[in-house]
């Protein structure tokens, strides 16, 4: 078991061009990696979570709810400064990615409030106006303190551990998966699983498993169980937690369908099979289907058209038609 045997210990990785800072009292180093007078993009939570990087931002803007790429508009013109920090989970990060790519040369900086992992990767959508085909932008100082990372109440906890399982499944998995990004997604599995194998959370596995998600999933990327809770968070009521907390049962099937030998593996790495993992996780995630979460019968037609045009659909072949993202989300609901 190979991933849960990984202590979740303090380090700093210098990873190409970005520095990767882990560990209880990371957020002390903050100053140290990115420096003083950054612009800070965060969330009423996040404020009362790390005071102290309030207090030595240059400017605050609170990013407000929506999506990320009419959020990220919005906010080209009000956030000036060429080094932006992120605090909070990961729309505030996919923000801060968007923005810089947008308007360059800007560097990010993130300090994560959830165990999405955004922090991790150059994946988001661009603000609306940018060319779709303008570089994105991954942070290049990356401050993950489980103290915070992993702070959410547990329902929430877990939903956003079950998105950052999500990652490592599907990279072990994808066409773009190599042996790296397989090793680290299983010892991802392994903390996810441990984290959440007694009776409380251990948020210190948790916030390693997420950063150990978010790398692979950079490396190689996602397809079928992603898009379909991205679609959903896009286009119904339903946050990503949730989203992928609910879905990730049924997607889970779907990919061992095409993937058996892949899915075997994790179990072998891992000690158990990852759709035990999903289950005992999200018995603690809140409501498990997408009617209590209030998704409405007529959404799932559209979810399911606007899925089915996804170019991600290519990286977990064959590429699900219409009919079967249909079914995945009937049988959600």
């Amino acid at each position: 078991m190979a991933g849960p045997d990984l202590e979740p210990k303090p380090f700093r990785w210098e990873d190409g061009e970005r520095v990767i800072r882990f560990g209880r009292g990371a957020l002390a180093h903050v100053a140290e990696e990115v420096g003083v007078g950054y612009v800070l993009l965060t969330t009423p939570r996040g404020r009362e979570r790390a005071p102290a990087l309030v207090e030595r931002a240059a400017t605050v803007h609170d990013v407000p709810p929506g999506r990320v790429d009419e959020i990220a508009a919005g906010l080209r013109g009000p956030v000036a400064g060429d080094t932006l920090l992120a605090l909070g989970g990961g729309r505030v990060i996919d923000v801060a990615k968007a923005l810089a790519a947008a308007d360059p040369p800007r560097r990010v900086a993130a300090a994560p409030t959830t165990l999405s992992a955004a922090e991790m990767t150059r994946g988001h959508r661009h603000a609306v106006g940018v060319d779709p085909a303008t570089p994105r932008v991954r942070p290049h100082v990356v401050v993950n303190d489980p103290g915070l990372s992993a702070s959410q109440p547990e329902p929430g906890l877990a939903a956003s551990a079950l998105n950052a399982l999500a990652h490592a499944i599907e990279a072990a998995l994808t066409v773009r998966t190599n042996p790296a990004a397989t090793l680290v997604a299983h010892g991802a599995i392994g903390q996810l699983s441990a984290g959440f194998g007694g009776p409380g959370p251990d948020r210190d596995r948790l916030a390693l498993g997420a950063l150990l998600s978010g790398w692979a999933s950079d490396v190689a990327g996602y397809g079928l169980h992603h898009v379909m809770s991205q679609t959903l968070v896009r286009l119904t009521p339903i946050d990503h937690g949730p989203a992928n907390a609910v879905m990730l049962p049924h997607t889970t099937e779907a990919l061992r369908g095409r993937f058996p030998e892949g899915l075997a593996a994790m179990a072998q790495a891992v000690g158990e099979d990852p759709r035990e993992v999903v289950e005992r996780i999200g018995q603690r995630a809140g409501p498990r289907r997408l009617r209590d979460w209030d998704v409405e019968p007529e959404h799932l037609e559209a979810c399911a058209e606007a899925a089915a045009r996804r170019p991600d659909l290519e990286l977990t072949p064959p590429r699900p038609d219409r009919a079967e993202l249909l079914a995945l989300y009937q049988a959600a609901w």
